[in-house]
């Protein structure tokens, strides 16, 4: 009976989750929590915003390995800004971040434009401030600090520096989307001075720091101006992707609030200083300028472009002109962020559940991130700058799944930009972009740009040409790559043009899988193939293509079982010849575990070929409990929301407890895997909301539970709130009842028409696991497939 099931399952779930949560609470012990921050003094808390007050830019960035946390930069910016500012602890490049909270040394003051860990630097300036004899060696130029003396916000950063005379230097820093604001205050430090460094050895790759080339730039100091200007032509991730930039360059414009007493040009390398010298052109080069000894006070602030010198100066100019105060700056950056933090109100949850959630937001609103300067950009698919919006820093493998669901919610204004620059790098390029590193990397598998195009169509999104994103899906699933038969494309492979849908001609057209002995990660190409196609064939039905939407939709079905083992039930990689690749072979971030739950767009015939609901769900109890769930890779987001589907919904509420209890918190070690560009947040978001997008081209979110009371989202372009109200959810798990703007709902659905222009989103909660979307669980079999079918209905309209 169900009584019997809630009790002892109850009972088991609150056993499980008491260990689990000791470990984590003893982990915690050791980190860094929101509570200990040091906040920023009153001229830097304007507007007022208990949202952006609770945001902890250090929360995924500790560890002491990659994947140690989530990755994260902790920078200052506005929401999606080019160039993020941040301290400098380390030389970063693929697999380095420029600050990592376990650092203790502080070497100058970066704008980065490296938009995650596993990715490379790209036109980087850093300004070091100092006294006395000028260094210009990183390792040399390096300061100690405390956290304690550290105020890091969204809006505003600052610490203070040990010189080593016994001096100290208390650096302050905001920006603007193109132009960074640092002001230096000198206490008992002598012959003050600041260096620009404008090229380093730059270093390839991740497996070995020594692996380097050395970027040509140049740098510029006219002293009658208070400006040091130059171009740093660094791009980590040139040796991998099809597209060269040959004209890639990072200029910037730094402008002095105080005359310069003298300077010169510094070698980054053995740290010979030419005084007296304005400009040059080489590698580790900087450019320094010193001040009088009297000056205890300097402002800088610095325009950042991709086209040119005088683009930046333009930039500066425009964005933070003379006579601006670092206060306003920062003011203005605040500003920015609380209009998108505060049209959520929550009430309910701890501060640190709060600094949680409003963190995952200021995540998510940080990429992609702005190319375009005063309606221009710099290509480097043909090497030429263009009129219109662009973005970089896509990381679409793993962002379609629910970081952009989240951004057409909440930056919904930024959407028809996005879609338009992914666009242009298909007209300019050739291909849709798969993870846009200033230009194509060929990182990760899939053409998962198919799914963002057809979700942005699905849910309304205007403001682009759908015929041409038509064209340029369509190419992405007929089109294969170059040597399709001959190539692997392995990660990061070097030397290869656009992957695209590797494996496309050789077998995935004729057969319906991706040869593993042909081609890297075929099980994942596969699965991920077949979802990019089922996206394919529903923007065909909604672009009234009858013909394709048929072919695709067709397609997207039926290779996506042809790696299914009958044998043994789980997903496997196949050969070119047909014969089975081995269970380890072939997968992307996972395992056949995970893999084989990666149907989003055909759930109901994976819960059958897995013997129906009820067998579904012990499936899915044999992953969790034997602790194959990773959800520090993205692969296993969706996995805990497919109880529900199977008629299981409280079993969904107690995982998606459980993972979020193991994997989020408020501290430097808050993300358990890489953030990778909002998505790690974006599962936290949506689950906090009580439904998360399992299948994003559906325009669907299965429910889970909500975290909080009450939460109210004011969206953008709409006229009434979006109110979810859960009594009790901050200590009870379980879903009694829902009801949705006024109608009971019976299956843990919720769709995007539902909530899109707000509504009103009532939970029951309860301590007790409940009947309520669990028929599987209640043995109700003949409301074993409503879930499933109901989730399938987009499918089916599509087809339609």
């Amino acid at each position: 009976t169900f009584d019997r099931y809630q009790t002892v399952h109850s009972a088991v779930f609150r056993d499980i989750m008491w260990s689990k949560l000791s470990l984590c609470h003893a982990l915690v012990l050791v980190l860094p929590s929101r509570a200990v921050l040091t906040q920023p003094g009153q001229n830097f808390t304007k507007p007022s915003s208990n949202a952006v007050d609770h945001i902890n830019p250090f929360i995924g960035n500790g560890g002491d390995s990659p994947n140690g946390s989530g990755g994260m930069i902790p920078s200052t910016a506005p929401p999606f800004a080019m160039t993020r500012w941040v301290a400098q602890t380390r030389q970063n490049y693929v697999s380095v971040t420029p600050y990592n909270y376990t650092d203790g040394t502080i070497h100058g003051f970066q704008g980065t434009h490296q938009p995650a860990i596993w990715m490379g630097e790209s036109g980087q300036v850093v300004v070091s401030p100092g006294g006395g004899e000028v260094k210009s060696v990183f390792e040399d130029r390096g300061m100690p600090f405390s956290h304690d003396e550290e105020v890091a916000t969204a809006s505003y950063y600052s610490v203070k520096l040990n010189h080593k005379s016994g001096g100290t230097i208390l650096a302050e820093q905001s920006a603007s989307s193109r132009a960074g604001h640092l002001r230096f205050t000198f206490d008992n430090v002598e012959s003050p001075y600041v260096l620009l460094e404008a090229t380093r050895a730059s270093v390839m790759g991740s497996d070995n720091p020594q692996n380097v080339t050395f970027p040509v730039g140049n740098i510029t100091i006219n002293p009658s101006a208070r400006e040091v200007s130059g171009r740093n032509p660094e791009r980590q991730d040139f040796i991998i992707g099809p597209n060269a930039a040959p004209s890639f360059s990072g200029y910037f414009v730094a402008r002095f609030s105080e005359s310069f007493t003298s300077w010169g040009i510094a070698n980054n390398t053995d740290g010979t200083l030419t005084p007296g010298k304005k400009s040059a052109e080489g590698r580790t080069l900087s450019g320094y300028v010193k001040f009088h000894s009297g000056v205890k006070q300097v402002d800088v602030r610095v325009g950042v472009s991709f086209i040119s010198v005088e683009q930046a100066r333009w930039n500066l100019d425009n964005e933070i002109p003379d006579g601006t105060s670092l206060e306003i700056t920062a003011r203005k950056t605040r500003e920015a962020w609380a209009e998108k933090l505060d049209r959520i109100q929550i009430e309910g949850g701890s501060e640190d559940d709060l600094t949680t959630f409003y963190t995952a937001v200021f995540h998510g609103l940080q990429y992609p991130y702005e190319q375009d300067e005063n309606g221009k950009y710099y290509s480097g698919y043909d090497d030429k700058v263009h009129e219109g919006v662009s973005y970089t820093g896509y990381s679409i493998w793993d962002t379609f799944r629910a970081i952009w669901a989240w951004q057409i919610l909440l930056a919904p204004e930024r959407i028809p930009g996005m879609v338009q620059s992914m666009l242009q790098d298909y007209t300019e390029g050739g291909f849709l972009p798969m993870w846009k590193n200033i230009v194509e990397t060929n990182i990760m598998v899939g053409t998962h740009a198919d799914s963002l195009i057809a979700e942005a169509v699905l849910k309304g999104v205007t403001g682009f040409d759908r015929e041409l994103a038509y064209e340029a899906v369509h190419k992405d699933a007929t089109v294969p790559p170059e040597d399709d038969w001959t190539i692997s494309y392995s990660d990061r492979e070097e030397g290869v043009g656009y992957e695209v849908r590797a494996g496309l001609s050789s077998v995935y057209e004729t057969d319906g899988w991706v040869a593993s002995d042909i081609h890297s990660e075929a099980g994942s190409r596969t699965l991920d193939y077949a979802y990019d196609d089922f996206a394919v064939g529903t923007l065909a039905a909604l672009l009234n293509k009858t013909s394709d939407a048929e072919f695709f939709l067709n397609r997207s079905r039926t290779t996506t079982f042809s790696i299914f083992n009958q044998d043994t039930g789980f997903m496997e990689a196949r050969n070119a010849n047909g014969s089975w690749a081995g269970q380890d072979a072939g997968w992307t971030e996972g395992d056949m575990w995970a893999y084989t739950f990666d149907v989003v767009h055909d759930f109901e015939e994976l819960v059958k070929k897995r013997g129906g609901n009820a067998s579904f769900v012990k499936f899915l109890d044999e992953h969790f409990d034997g602790g194959h769930n990773d959800h520090t890779n993205e692969p296993s987001h969706h996995i805990p929301y497919l109880y529900s589907l199977a008629g299981a919904a409280s079993k969904t509420q107690e995982r998606v407890r459980e993972v979020t209890k193991i994997n989020y918190n408020a501290t430097a070690n808050g993300l358990s895997g890489n953030e990778d560009c909002g998505q790690m947040s974006a599962w936290y978001i949506f689950s906090a909301l009580g439904f998360y997008p399992v299948n994003p081209v559906s325009g669907e979110y299965v429910v889970g539970t909500p975290f909080f009371d009450k939460v109210t989202i004011n969206l953008p372009r709409v006229s009434k709130p979006l109110t979810i109200t859960s009594p009790g959810a901050t200590k009870n798990a379980y879903v009694q009842s829902l009801e949705v703007n006024g109608r009971k709902v019976q299956q843990p659905i919720i769709t995007h028409d539902d909530i899109a222009k707000g509504g009103d989103i009532k939970f029951t909660m309860s301590e007790t696991a409940q009947s309520w979307g669990s028929q599987t669980l209640v043995g109700d079999s003949t409301s074993n497939t409503q879930a499933s079918a109901q989730h399938d209905a987009p499918r089916e309209r599509a087809e339609l």
